[in-house]
Order: C-alpha cells, then structure tokens, then sequence
C-alpha cells in the first residue's frame, strides 16, 4: 500500500495571518486570580490557561470509515436521538434491510460526454442487485515476510507488542481472505452476487469483523460524483441535495483513478477491483466494534461529524492541521504550475462511460479552482453557486491545490524530499506556529517516527497523515522538529511521567490505522484502548484531559448523513467522533455541524488563540441549528467546536473524575449546550 506525503505551498496571499505576539496573561481577569500586594507574582504557564478544565487535548486519527460504517445500527440510551441508519429504518436491528431500505438504493449513470464532468449525470437507474463486493488488495495469505497479517506470534509481538495491550497482539495474525486479490469475495457465499440494492452488514452475509475486507475509492472527484449534490434535489432536511446513490457507480465505473490510462479491454463490474464494497457496514448491536461501542456508550459521540475535503487521507490530514488546502509551489512559497499529468481531467475518455481522462497520477493531482474552465472546476463552482447561501470555493487565483495524497516536502530529517509525486515545500501556517507563538506546547506523535527518521524500509509511519511535515516554517527548524514530532513510544512515557503536552496528534502506523485492506478496524480500537487506559492510569492527567478519537475521512463508505458544502473542496461524509473525557460521561449524542476544523477550533477557544490564518476555516462561524433539525446550520457555511460534547460544571473545579471509578455524576447530567460553567478559579 503506499504511502505519500505532502508539503504545503502557496502565494504570499496566502500566508496572511494574524499578528502574532506573546500572551498577556497577566492583564487578563478572566484567568488571573487577584493577588494581595505583598504576594509575589507568579509566572502563569500559558498550556494551563484555558476556559475550561480540559489542559490536555489528544487527537488520535484512525482511518477509512464513515459514520455509518461504524455506528450504522447504534442505538443511544433513552432520552438521546441518533442519525443513522437504524434510526431511518434503512437497516433492521439485526442487520437485514429495513422498511425504508428503498432510501439508500443506489443507481448506475451514463456519464459519456468527453467534454464535461458531471457531478450529478443524468440516465440513473436502479441496480436490481449490486456488483458482487471484492477482495481488493486485501491479504491473502498470514506471512511473517509480507504481512499482514502474520504468521507467528512472535512477528506479531515484535512488530507491534510496544503498541497494543499484549490481548490485542493477537489480532494481527488473523483475518486473510483466502483468497486471490481483485476477484469477487466469494466469502460472502450464495449472497456475492445476489446482495440487494442497498447497504449490507458485512459480518452478517459475508467476512466477519476479525476479518480484512477491500478498500473502497475515496479521491476528489469521485466523492463528489459518489454523492450526487444537485440543488434542484434540496429538502427542507437536506438542503444540499447531496443524495450519496452514486456510490458503487463510481466505484465500479472510474475506481481509484486512471492515471491517464486507456480503459482496460472487456471492462466490467470488477475491473476496477472494488464491486459494492463501499455498501459494507458492520454491526454494534452483533458484537462489531466492541471497544468503540463501550466508549460511546460511556462518553460521547458525534453523529454530524465530518471529514472536511472530498477526497482521501492527505488532504484531510492536512485540514487537521491548517484548516486549509495547500497547493504547488515553486519551493520558495510561490504558487506556480504542476506537471501537466498531476493536474486532474475527471471527463469522460471518449467511448466510455466516466472512465476520467486524468485522474490518480500517481495518488495526488491538482486542480487550479480559481478557473471555471479547469476540468471539473466548472461543475464544482456551478453546484456552489446554486446554493442559496454561495460558499465561497475559497481557491486562491493561479494556486493549484492539492486534492488527494503526495508526500510531504519534507523528509524526517528535515531535507528536502525530492522522491516522485512530492508536493514541494510549503510556507502555509498551522497550527503548530499558533502555538508555537503563544508558548503552548504541543507534539505529533506517529507511530514509527524513529524508523521514518532513520529511512528504514520497514518502518510503518504515515507520512502523508502529518499536516506539519509539508510546512518550511516547522521542518528547516531542527529544534522544534526534535520537541515536536516524536514517536508514540514518547506518548506513552509523557503519559507515564505526567508530561503530556498541552495539545497532542496521534496516529497509529499502518498496520493499525483501521484502514481497509491494510488494517482492520478492531486493531485501531486496540491502538487506542491503550492510550486510553494509559491516561486514566493517571488520575491528575485523566482529570483535565479530553480525547477525541476520530479517523482521517470516511474512506468512500456510504453514509447517510447530511452534507454541508462549506467551500470547494468539501466537506465530505460524516465519520465517527469519540469524546473520552471525565467531563463527556453519559452516553451522549451530539448533534452540532462539525468537521476536523472544529477540533481546532476547540484548541483556540480552549486557549483563547486566533484563527491560524485569515483564509482558513477556523473563521467561520458556530453553527446555529434549530431544535426540529439539527443537523442542519441555519447560517451555512457553519463549523462548530465541540464543546457541547462536555459537561463543564463549576462543582468540578478541574478535578474531573476524582474517584476515577469513571462513573456518571448525577451532577453532570445536565445538557450544558452553552458550553463552559467553570471557572478557572
């Protein structure tokens, strides 16, 4: 599987921000107690002054699903509403379809036109059955050489025992498909090629959730094309006409992209090797996701969640830092123009039905969004201006943004990356240089980072997933590469010693992302039970820490949730948010329009910054979302924070969960919608 990694780049425009400068605490009442003349001022550290109880925030990214594929069929204690598709009666409680199993059918389209790109092409009909799902790239075979999954306990354990919870270790020698890759799943028995015209539990007719399923398309265009918005389909409930019935057309028309290839001869359903997998989902209430249905059933979760670009893991990893998209440079910072074969071209070749003329070249590409005259610019900017609020496609003029996976500028060591399919260095900000300015410490931890470092062959870090190793600010700095991006090995020794920083990224190497094919979800469930017990191990850090666990972007999985385009390049499905938190207890559902950008937003109310830039999404507004529909911002384009996941009562004073038996207190069961009750002091 590759990996890419990216860098950010872009016009002198762009780097705007706002002034920077060092926190004035002092003259600040709200977070300065009065002090009696005869006592000596203190200095106050900046990562513990916050507006709420929470000093410690970690951010732990998964990969590859939507909400729906993960907690489709969950059902909320009494008193709290869900959006999903047990609650829209698409699905049965046991995983059969449900009364209204007609709303997420799925159509195929004649896109055939070499001119255009059709967002929503026309000559729809419904699939009688859908395309057999397949295998993919999933493993075959267990392998100590090849994996995963392994063959022997003992590569497991020394591959990954530092990672997992030794329980855990074990579910990474099970799981292959037996199977040859890129033929039909034929592990799903009498139903391969007879599943109905709608979303399937995949542990119920087929591989069981221990086991490695096919990877669906997740790239720009597609996802945009998957989700079939059209204005002229608008609803009071969905204003966007996003109509996601497009999703096993595009994965079986164009896939992951062509690269500028021909169109295979004898093409079919198959050839793209993915069938219908994009329909799979797994089951809560059967015993899938045991661990993750546990912490929502404790804490909190998010059912209007969203990845924030239409499109795969780079991009959105790069909105998890900067709230922006970055674009190609000249390495200097100055927007300039890509190759010709990495600027997309998602129309039609001639004599076929959407197989794209350039797309996937090779696992990045860029758009120039600027210009109605770029292919598939024109289709995007139409769609948003047909919206009766006209996002901004917030496109910079002349700037070529990146809108998939390449890797980042920058290697480990902080030298240049001069591999192929490389975005050259870039001089936007993120979010590391707010904090940075305002003395807030901070860290990226990713699994491997020492190996990466040290250019090992074998090493499972995810390049394109950080957001920082793009940025010239942070990586010609050797100082602040070697304080803040560190491996998880540091983020377990933080814990232990009670020296988390204030704000925390962490991400899993690939074997334990949860990304499909390459991983499985109930592995990164056990990356991230591990961290989980490590902090509340530690009652003073549990006391003042909130995690949200979440994944990169909802991997091209069907999802039936409402889509609220914010600018051009997304936002996209909704994906799953967990909130772990001594204050996020109750088993709650919250229902607030949010994406990637909101944690961020989070970090700069939590410590009262700025927005990164004056361009990045940051800026816009909390959403206002009425009682009778909440999932849907009144004042689009809208992104909220998530502090109405937390229950921040004055009675706590910071001490969170004191007898940290992790129980709900009765005092904590208000819905605190407002946000934060506590004072510092």
């Amino acid at each position: 599987m590759k990996r890419y990694k990216k860098v950010r780049g872009g016009p002198a425009t762009l780097r705007t921000g706002l002034a920077l400068g060092t926190l004035a605490l002092a003259a600040s009442g709200a977070l300065m107690p009065a002090l009696a003349d005869s006592e000596p001022q203190r200095a106050v550290d900046p990562s513990m002054a916050t507006v709420s109880p929470i000093k410690h925030v970690i951010v732990i990214v998964g990969e590859n699903r939507t909400f729906d594929q993960v907690f489709g069929a969950y059902k909320p204690r009494a008193g709290q509403s869900i959006s999903n598709l047990l609650s829209k009666g698409i699905i049965t409680a046991d995983g059969r379809p449900g009364r209204n199993f007609a709303l997420a059918a799925q159509n195929t389209a004649q896109a055939v036109d070499p001119t255009r790109f059709e967002m929503s092409p026309g000559g729809k009909a419904p699939y009688t059955v859908l395309p057999a799902p397949n295998t993919g790239s999933a493993p075959s075979a267990a392998s100590d050489t090849n994996p995963p999954p392994f063959a022997t306990l003992a590569a497991a354990q020394a591959a990954e025992g530092a990672v997992l919870e030794p329980q855990d270790v074990a579910q990474l020698m099970t799981g292959a498909t037996g199977l040859a890759k890129g033929v039909p799943d034929t592990r799903f028995g009498a139903n391969t090629f007879t599943l109905p015209n709608g979303p399937y539990q995949i542990s119920r007719v087929g591989p069981n959730y221990d086991q490695y399923v096919a990877s669906p398309v997740h790239r720009f265009y597609q996802a945009w094309q998957q989700a079939d918005c059209n204005a002229k389909s608008a609803t009071l409930t969905n204003p966007s006409g996003c109509a996601m019935d497009l999703v096993a057309w595009v994965e079986t028309s164009v896939g992951a992209g062509t690269n500028g290839k021909p169109q295979p001869p004898g093409f079919n359903d198959q050839t793209t090797r993915e069938g219908s997998t994009a329909l799979g989902y797994y089951n809560v209430q059967t015993g899938d996701m045991p661990y993750f249905n546990e912490l929502a059933r404790k804490y909190t979760i998010s059912d209007n969640y969203h990845q924030p670009v239409m499109g795969g893991t780079g991009s959105n990893s790069i909105m998890i830092g900067t709230a922006d998209a970055l674009y190609y440079t000249d390495g200097h910072g100055n927007a300039t123009t890509p190759p010709s074969n990495q600027i997309e071209d998602p129309r039609p070749q001639a004599g076929t039905n959407n197989w794209y003329a350039q797309d996937g070249y090779s696992g990045g590409s860029y758009s120039n969004c600027s210009d109605t005259s770029q292919p598939g610019v024109g289709a995007v900017r139409s769609y948003l201006n047909s919206l009766p609020y006209h996002p901004k496609a917030n496109c910079a003029p002349g700037a070529y943004y990146l809108l998939n996976n390449y890797n980042p500028g920058y290697n480990g060591d902080g030298t240049v990356n001069t591999s192929a399919f490389t975005i050259p260095p870039s001089p936007v900000r993120t979010i590391g240089d707010t904090l940075l300015a305002k003395g807030i410490s901070w860290k990226y931890y990713g699994e491997g980072w020492n190996s990466f470092v040290a250019n090992s062959p074998t090493s499972t870090y995810c390049n394109i997933c950080n957001p920082f190793l793009y940025e010239t600010a942070i990586m010609t700095n050797p100082a602040t590469v070697k304080a803040h991006l560190q491996d998880t090995t540091d983020l377990y020794a933080d814990i232990s010693r009670g020296a988390l920083p204030a704000v925390s990224f962490v991400k899993p190497g690939w074997l334990l992302d949860g990304h499909p094919a390459s991983s499985k979800y109930g592995l990164f469930e056990a990356f991230s039970r591990k961290i989980v017990d490590a902090v509340r191990s530690n009652p003073k850090l549990w006391a003042s820490t909130a995690i949200f666990i979440t994944n990169d972007e909802g991997g091209g999985y069907y999802d039936s949730g409402y889509i609220q385009p914010v600018d051009f390049f997304g936002d996209g499905s909704r994906i799953p948010l967990i909130i772990v938190s001594p204050y996020s207890r109750g088993g709650r559902v919250v229902h607030q329009y949010t994406d990637h950008v909101s944690i961020l937003k989070f970090v700069e109310r939590n410590w009262s910054l700025g927005p990164i830039t004056n361009r990045s999404r940051d800026n816009l507004p909390n959403p206002v979302q009425l009682v009778g529909n909440p999932y849907v911002p009144v004042n689009s384009p809208a992104i909220g924070d998530p502090f109405d996941a937390f229950h921040f009562d004055h009675r706590h004073h910071g001490n969170g969960d004191r007898d940290g038996d992790d129980k709900h207190d009765d005092h904590g069961d208000h819905d605190n919608q407002g946000g934060s009750l506590w004072s510092p002091f």
